[in-house]
């Protein structure tokens, strides 16, 4: 199921895996009515899929380059997404 609105997939780089990236980065989609899915990569970044209003979107985009307190985040790149992004915002 595709939620409502545009969906965009993130890619973030620097230190955010082993830091509670992606559990932090569900509390605050689930925070905003954001749905989708973060989950690590073998490079080092965390893939962050993501759909919802404008609105919440660019506010989770901010979001992301902070991060929780432990993270230093380099780089996020953004493409949009046609896929899937499920019901909810969950950890992969």
């Amino acid at each position: 199921m595709t939620a409502p609105g545009r969906a965009v997939r993130y890619l973030v780089a620097g230190r955010v895996q082993g830091v509670f990236y992606r559990a932090s980065a569900a509390a605050e989609a689930r925070r905003l009515g954001v749905r989708g899915w973060a989950k690590n990569l073998p490079d080092g970044r965390v893939e962050v899929v993501a759909s919802g209003s404008d609105d919440a979107l660019s506010e989770f985009a901010e979001w992301l380059w902070r991060g929780p307190r432990a993270a230093i985040v380099e780089r996020v790149d953004v493409e949009l997404w046609a896929g899937e992004t499920g019901a909810e915002f969950e950890v992969r």
